[in-house]
C-alpha cells in the first residue's frame, strides 16, 4: 500500500476535481442505461491496456506485461489476458448516419438545393415532378445502390424529415442530429464527445499545437435570459457549422484526388444551461463531513 499511496501523492488534486466532474453526466448516463460498476471497471482495465500499450511506448518498442502493469497498476496476469484479445478501435457507423450525414451535407451546401435565403429547399418527393432537384434525385446523387422510399422512411421515423402540406419532403433540422433512433444518437455522443475531450486533452498536454476549444461562461442569469441566449447561440452556431461544411465540401473534391495521408477534422457547437444551487447547498456539497 505504501507504493499506491506514494503514486497518488504526486497527483494533482485539481486534476481528480475536474475528472470527478467530468465523469459524472457518463455515470448518470450508465446508470440510467444498466451499466454496473464491475461491468465499467472491465472496460476500464482494456482501455488502460490499450492507451498505455499505444501511447507511452518506451523507445518505439512493444511494451512488456510488466512495463504496462507499473504504468496502470492492472495486475499482469489481466495485463497478459486483455493483450491477447483484439479489439478494434474502427467506429461504428450506423448505415443511417453514414449516408444520412452526406445527404445532409449536399442538401444544405449545394446551391441547387437552396433557395433564395440560402436555406434547404423543400423537395418533391420523386424526380418525375422534380428531376435532380428532388428528395430522389438527391438520394441518387449520393447512391445509387439504395432507394430513396428507404431512405426517406428512415428519416421520417428518426425525426431527421417531415414532408410540407404540398407533400414535399423538408429537413427538420441543417445538420445530420437525429432526434430519435438510440444508436444513431449514441453513434454521434462518442463520436463529438471524443473529439472534444481529444482536443481539450491535447491543450492540456500541451504535446502539440494547440486545437480551438472555447466556451463562454455566466452565472447570474434569469430563465428568460437563458432562453434567449440558447436561442442565439443556436442561430449563429448553425451559421458557422453550415459555413464550415460548405467550404470542407469543396476542399475535399480537390483533396480526394491527391496523393499523401487523409486528415479527418471535427467542428462542434454545444450549449448548455442549468439551475445554480444556493449557496447553503454548494457548501454542504463541498463540506459533506461538515
Amino acid at each position: 500500500m505504501h507504493g499506491v499511496r506514494q503514486i497518488n501523492s504526486t497527483l494533482s488534486l485539481t486534476l481528480v476535481s475536474a475528472l470527478r466532474r467530468v465523469l459524472r453526466p457518463f455515470i448518470k448516463l450508465m446508470l440510467a442505461k444498466g451499466i454496473t460498476f464491475p461491468y465499467l471497471s472491465e472496460v476500464l482495465k482494456d482501455i488502460f491496456v490499450e492507451v498505455a500499450e499505444k501511447e507511452f511506448k518506451i523507445g518505439n518498442k512493444p511494451s512488456t506485461d510488466s512495463h504496462l502493469s507499473l504504468l496502470t497498476g492492472i495486475h499482469r496476469k489481466d495485463i497478459k489476458r486483455l493483450r491477447q484479445c483484439a479489439h478494434s478501435n474502427t467506429e461504428t457507423i450506423p448505415h443511417a448516419v453514414s449516408l444520412g450525414a452526406r445527404l445532409v451535407s449536399l442538401w444544405t451546401s449545394d446551391a441547387r438545393y437552396l433557395d433564395e435565403n440560402n436555406q434547404p429547399k423543400p423537395l418533391p418527393r420523386f424526380t418525375k415532378k422534380g428531376g435532380d432537384i428532388s428528395f430522389e434525385g438527391l438520394v441518387a446523387s449520393v447512391s445509387c445502390d439504395i432507394r430513396s422510399r428507404v431512405v426517406l422512411d428512415e428519416w421520417l421515423r428518426l425525426g431527421i424529415a417531415h414532408f410540407d402540406e404540398d407533400n414535399c419532403v423538408c429537413l427538420n433540422t441543417a445538420a445530420f442530429i437525429p432526434a430519435n433512433g438510440f444508436d444513431e444518437k449514441v453513434y454521434y455522443f462518442g463520436h463529438n464527445l471524443h473529439d472534444h475531450a481529444a482536443a481539450a486533452t491535447n491543450n492540456l498536454l500541451g504535446v502539440s499545437q494547440p486545437f480551438l476549444e472555447r466556451s463562454v461562461y455566466y452565472d447570474k442569469l434569469s430563465a428568460e435570459s437563458v432562453k434567449l441566449l440558447a436561442e442565439r447561440s443556436e442561430l449563429l452556431g448553425m451559421e458557422s457549422l453550415l459555413a464550415i461544411n460548405k467550404e470542407a465540401i469543396e476542399l475535399e473534391k480537390n483533396d480526394v484526388l491527391q496523393s499523401g495521408p487523409h486528415h479527418r477534422m471535427t467542428f462542434g457547437i454545444y450549449y448548455f444551461s442549468e439551475p445554480i444551487e444556493s449557496e447553503e447547498s454548494a457548501e454542504v456539497e463541498a463540506n459533506p463531513h461538515s
